[in-house]
């Protein structure tokens, strides 16, 4: 925050709820229309140093230092297409940015926020013109750069995607980065020749954004999926959504605790999709087959990973990192369109929708672990 025309999608065929399109989104600014000129103050959640003095208060306790605040359309950067922002969801990185964790933002203020979706307002690039519909994906949006908790956002063209065929700005935010790391584990296991018939696979962090879909769409693919979840109160919701057993976390620590010193565990599944890193990941590789996967993507649990070479040198385990932020243009656009064309789910069961006045007490909640599934944020709808 400074001091190729994208084609029109068709319908989502798997909507977020009973409702077969998606309902219209107020837009507090220009309610008449999505692609008219921005030439007013818009409200964002910014991430500062100093409360703004027109921001809205910080949710109690809190250990955030962001709010929701009116800012002025000279405070975006001068990038080439303008955004009347439809959806956002929230992400875990979303609460380290609203933290302002140095390890995430890059500089301060900005506007948080690393997801996004809307209507092409205004464009300076002749791969974009106002009505195109599109999506936001880089590394740089709501950490470096501002990003998408925001009624407007300004970006340079290279950063925007036209949405797949079959996705609406509403699904495609539902997905967000949690969908989209969960469909490049999920992938990852596909091209490793993890199959069905080899046996089962494991997920940590199940109930979370990247943990459920992973649950979700191994299920359409015909996988037997355990679940690891702190939840208890969850594992009847995790099995709806597809997972054949759950294991408590509590239990799951309690085992790699007296089995700590033995290098290896019994070997229970053909592969692992772990959200969680430390730990859980280290007792992850003890426990999957003979040239067995393991995808990694998270550290709520720890950066840390006590292991050791066996896994790797006496079962000849795979370890895949998977990094959303950096994947290249073509293999995204690549593997946004077979979510579209073959992965599309019904997300109504795992989407819980708030307005941008909702958002910090909902970031709150999920750095408590009192979240579960996907937020999608209704940017510019009232409650």
């Amino acid at each position: 925050m400074t001091s190729g025309s994208a084609k029109t999608p068709t319908p989502a065929g798997y909507p977020l709820n009973e409702i077969t399109t998606p309902k219209t989104i107020k837009n507090s600014i220009h309610p008449e229309n999505n692609t008219m000129p921005l030439n007013g103050p818009f409200r964002a959640i910014v991430v500062s140093d100093q409360q703004p003095p027109n921001g809205q208060p910080l949710p109690k306790n809190s250990n955030l230092k962001a709010s929701l605040t009116t800012i002025t359309p000279d405070q975006l950067a001068d990038e080439a297409v303008l955004v009347r922002i439809e959806y956002s969801s929230i992400n875990y990185k979303d609460v380290l940015a609203t933290q302002a964790h140095p390890g995430v933002v890059k500089n301060l203020p900005i506007i948080a926020g690393i997801t996004a979706s809307g209507t092409v307002v205004e464009s300076r690039d002749d791969q974009f013109k106002p009505g195109d519909q599109v999506f936001v994906a880089h590394a740089k949006f709501g950490t470096a750069a501002d990003g998408g908790f925001a009624e407007y956002c300004r970006v340079p063209a290279d950063w925007l995607f036209q949405l797949p065929d079959g996705m609406s700005t509403e699904t495609v935010s539902a997905w967000g980065t949690a969908g989209f790391t969960a469909a490049q584990s999920v992938d990852k296991l596909l091209q490793q020749n993890i199959t069905p018939d080899l046996g089962p696979v494991i997920v940590s962090g199940a109930t979370g954004g990247v943990g459920i879909f992973s649950v979700m769409l191994l299920h359409k693919l015909g996988y037997e999926v355990v679940a690891i979840t702190g939840k208890d109160d969850h594992h009847e919701w995790l099995k709806s959504r597809g997972a054949t057993s759950v294991i408590p976390r509590s239990e799951f620590a309690a085992l790699l605790d007296e089995t700590s010193k033995q290098p290896l565990l019994k070997s229970q599944y053909a592969a692992a999709i772990d959200t969680v890193g430390g730990n859980t990941l280290a007792g992850l590789l003890k426990m999957v087959q003979p040239r067995g996967v393991v995808t990694a993507c998270g550290m709520v649990g720890g950066n840390d990973l006590p292991t050791t070479v066996f896994p790797f040198i006496l079962r000849a385990i795979t370890l895949f990192g998977i990094d959303s932020a950096n994947l290249p243009r073509q293999p995204r656009q690549k593997l946004w369109d077979k979510i579209a064309d073959n992965w599309q789910m019904d997300l109504s069961p795992i989407v819980t929708r708030i307005s941008l006045d909702e958002v910090l007490d909902h970031i709150q909640r999920m750095s408590q672990a009192k979240t579960k599934g996907r937020l999608l944020v209704e940017i510019g709808n009232e409650k």
